[in-house]
C-alpha cells in the first residue's frame, strides 16, 4: 500500500433499515469506518451480516436510513428516512395527546380554555419538530446537488486550463484550432453530465446476474461512457478494446454475448465495466465467491495488478478471511449489522480480540492434516459472551489502529490481553 494517510472514503454512523410490516430489519446498524487513498480495505463476516448492504448503500444503490457517507471530503450520501420517521412519530404522538384532551367530558369553561392552550402548545411543538426535520432533509438533498455542481465546475476549470495552452500553441493554424475547439466542446459537454459518485464503481458478486444477456460485451462495457454523454464511436471502441486487453480478454470478445463466456471471463467483463469509467475507488462485492478455486486466484491477481497500475482504492467485501488477509491492508469484521472489530490485516490475525473474530479465524482450514485433526472450532454465542445489561458497548480503540466493539469491562480485559 502507498504510504498515504489521506482519507478517501468516510462512512459515519451508517444505518440501513428495511421495512418489514410495522417493524424494521436493521441490515446495517451504526457502522463507521474510513478508507485511505490507495489502500485495500477488507470487509468480512458471515452471510447476512450486512457487508453487501453496506457497499450498496455507499454507492447509493439504496437510500440510506441515517448517517453520512463522505467521498474526497464531500458528503455524497445522507440518510433522510430517519428525519421522515421523526416527523411521522411526532405527528402520531401529537394526535394521541390532542385526542386524549378532547375526550374529556363535563369540563367547565376554565378547563376548556386550558385544553385549548395545551392543544395550541402541542401543535407549536409539532410544528417546531416538523420544520427542524424538513430543514435537515432539504439540507441533505441540497448538499448532494451542490457536490455535483462543485465537481463539474472543477472539471470545467481543469479543461479550460488544459486547452488554453493548446489554443495558444495552435494560433495561426485554423484547421488545427477548429479541431481543438470541437474536442474542447465535446469534453465540456461530457464534464457537465459528470457526477462525483461515478468516481466509485462496483463489481457485483454474481457475474451472470450482473450482465444483461441481451447486450454485447461492447455495449455492456461502454454503457457508462454513453450515459456520460460520449458519442464518438471510434473513441468508445478503442477504450473498450484497451480495457478488454487490460483485464485479460481479447478484442474479438467485444461482439459476443455474456452466455458465451465462462464464469471467470464474465467476472472480467464486470471488472472491465467498472474500470473503463476511470474510478478512484472500486467496491468489490465478493467478486470471487461464485468462481472456481482455480479461477479465484487469477481474479484476485488481476485486481491487485489493476490496483497498482491505476492507483485504485478498493473496498473488498468477502467472507473468506484467508483471501482477505492476502488482499487487504486493513480488515473490518461485521456481525449482525454492526462492526465488531477493525485493525490492520496482520494485527487482526495476530491479536484477534472480539470473540466473533476468533470464531471466524478458527474456521479457516489449512492444508495440513496434522493441524486439521487438532483444530477446534470456536463457537460464538453473543448471549453467553457479553453482558450489556449494565454498560452498553461502543466502538473503542484498544491499541493504535485496533478498534473493538465493547463496554467498559471488556475494554479493560482486551487491554490486558494485548499487553
Amino acid at each position: 500500500m502507498e504510504n498515504n494517510c489521506e482519507v478517501l472514503l468516510k462512512v459515519d454512523h451508517l444505518c440501513q433499515y428495511f421495512r418489514l410490516g410495522r417493524k424494521d430489519l436493521k441490515a446495517v446498524d451504526d457502522v463507521s469506518f474510513e478508507i485511505r487513498k490507495g489502500e485495500s480495505f477488507g470487509l468480512v463476516g458471515e452471510s447476512g451480516c450486512g457487508k453487501t448492504t453496506t457497499g450498496r448503500s455507499i454507492i447509493k444503490l439504496y437510500n440510506i436510513t441515517s448517517g453520512n457517507v463522505y467521498f474526497k471530503g464531500q458528503r455524497i450520501g445522507a440518510g433522510t428516512r430517519s428525519y421522515q420517521d421523526a416527523i411521522a412519530a411526532a405527528r402520531t404522538d401529537a394526535a394521541k395527546k390532542i385526542k386524549l384532551l378532547r375526550s374529556e367530558k363535563n369540563v367547565d369553561d376554565v378547563r376548556k380554555a386550558a385544553i385549548r392552550e395545551e392543544i395550541q402548545k402541542i401543535n407549536e411543538e409539532l410544528g417546531a419538530v416538523v420544520d427542524k426535520n424538513r430543514a435537515l432533509i432539504k439540507n441533505a438533498k441540497s448538499d448532494s446537488k451542490e457536490v455535483d455542481k462543485q465537481y463539474v465546475a472543477s472539471l470545467l476549470k481543469a479543461l479550460e486550463a488544459e486547452y488554453s495552452q493548446k489554443f495558444r500553441a495552435a494560433e495561426g493554424n485554423d484547421e488545427k484550432l477548429k479541431a481543438l475547439k470541437k474536442e474542447y466542446n465535446n469534453r465540456c459537454r461530457v464534464a457537465k453530465k459528470s457526477k462525483l459518485i461515478t468516481q466509485i464503481q462496483m463489481i457485483f458478486q454474481d457475474p451472470i446476474a450482473s450482465l444483461d444477456p441481451r447486450m454485447t460485451v461492447r455495449d455492456i462495457i461502454a454503457e457508462g461512457l454513453v450515459i456520460n454523454g460520449i458519442t464518438d464511436k471510434d473513441y468508445i471502441n478503442e477504450k473498450v478494446y484497451e480495457i478488454l486487453e487490460m483485464v485479460g480478454l481479447v478484442r474479438e470478445h467485444a461482439d459476443r454475448y455474456p452466455h458465451e463466456f465462462s464464469g471467470g471471463q464474465r467476472q472480467r467483463i464486470g471488472i472491465a465495466r467498472a474500470v473503463i469509467m476511470q474510478p478512484e475507488m472500486i467496491i468489490a462485492d465478493e467478486p470471487i465467491s461464485a468462481l472456481d478455486v482455480s479461477i479465484q486466484a487469477q481474479v484476485i491477481n488481476l485486481l491487485n495488478d489493476l490496483r497498482e497500475r491505476l492507483g485504485l482504492t478498493i473496498l473488498f467485501i468477502a467472507h473468506d478471511l484467508s483471501v482477505v488477509k492476502y488482499f487487504s491492508d486493513r480488515i473490518g469484521v461485521m456481525y449482525f449489522g454492526k462492526m465488531v472489530e477493525l485493525a490492520d490485516s496482520d494485527e487482526l490475525f495476530k491479536n484477534p480480540l472480539h470473540p466473533y473474530t476468533k470464531s471466524l479465524l478458527s474456521a479457516i482450514p489449512l492444508p495440513d492434516p496434522v493441524y486439521e485433526k487438532q483444530r477446534t472450532r470456536i463457537h460464538y454465542n453473543p448471549i453467553a459472551e457479553h453482558d450489556y445489561s449494565v454498560s452498553a458497548p461502543s466502538f473503542r480503540e484498544i491499541t493504535p489502529g485496533h478498534f473493538v466493539s465493547c463496554n467498559d469491562a471488556e475494554e479493560e480485559k482486551y487491554k490486558q490481553q494485548v499487553k
